[in-house]
């Protein structure tokens, strides 16, 4: 069959056309191809076709804007119409693969927790349902914070402290605004026991310590006699005189015998005294 194209006037020709996304230009070519393939073009691919797709659609998903500006309208007019519906195709999975995958494995283990809450384990089960609550839209175990907050003036804090303040600096004097004390019953603790403190052990280092401050305190007052007793002997006895070596004493000894003898033969001299 034999299509028959009548140009109009008029319509520039060419690479007049900005560039596109790879997606948009295959998927404007896909639905030119399928108008195609109702009046007899064969799109069925072949393997140059298959690897041709599989390079364009690997380019693009490693550089999209790089491999779109690559792919012009001069370039894409000499791929076959397999090629370029292999590469729409592809692209288009891959675009909503993802999604897809988020939502199914979404529903995967959503339908096995149901499951397992049917298991004999009781530990199992519970976990089974705890995790099932905890999804978004069932939120039964989301944990909820609820903060109030009030909101004061300049004027008001000030005026709450400055009350605090003069019931602290001046008291209530009547006894029937105070609080009484609230005195609560409970056990004795003994607190040696709590902290495994020995009493026998307790004893002796008290004991020793007592002992240690009692022999200080002897020595102190001893030592303080001492010098109290030293300082009254200095004040009643003068500074003692260096002893005198035992030379100088022979010496003074002879001197004073001589002196002595000169004594006595002038008193016997019968001219001593004239």
């Amino acid at each position: 069959m034999v299509i028959y194209l009548e140009p109009e006037i008029g319509v520039p020709m060419g690479d007049g056309v900005a560039s596109m996304d790879l997606t948009v230009r295959a998927e404007t070519a896909a639905n030119t191809i399928a108008h195609l393939a109702d009046h007899g073009v064969n799109v069925e691919p072949n393997k140059e076709d298959e690897d041709v797709a599989a390079r364009l659609a690997m380019a693009y998903a490693e550089n999209p804007e790089k491999t779109s500006k690559k792919v012009t309208t001069a370039r894409a007019s000499k791929l076959t119409p397999p090629s370029l519906l292999l590469v729409n195709n592809i692209l288009q999975e891959f675009g909503h693969s993802v999604a897809e995958s988020a939502a199914q494995i979404r529903h995967l283990v959503t339908n096995k927790l149901i499951e397992e809450t049917e298991n004999p384990d009781p530990r199992i089960r519970i976990r089974a349902l705890e995790m099932l609550g905890k999804i978004s839209d069932v939120g039964l175990f989301t944990e909820k914070t609820e903060i109030t907050i009030t909101h004061q003036t300049t004027d008001d804090l000030k005026a709450n402290l400055r009350n605090k303040l003069t019931k602290l600096v001046n008291p209530d004097p009547d006894p029937e605004n105070v609080e009484d004390a609230v005195i609560v019953d409970g056990d004795e603790i003994d607190v040696d026991a709590e902290f495994g403190i020995d009493e026998e052990e307790d004893s002796a280092e008290d004991l020793a310590e007592t002992e240690a401050e009692q022999d200080f305190d002897d020595d102190a007052e001893n030592n303080a006699e001492n010098a109290e007793a030293d300082s009254e002997n200095a004040m009643q006895d003068p500074e003692p005189q260096a002893p005198m070596p035992e030379k100088a004493d022979k010496d003074m000894e002879a001197a004073m015998k001589e002196a002595l003898e000169d004594d006595l033969v002038q008193e016997n001299d019968p001219k001593w005294g004239q």
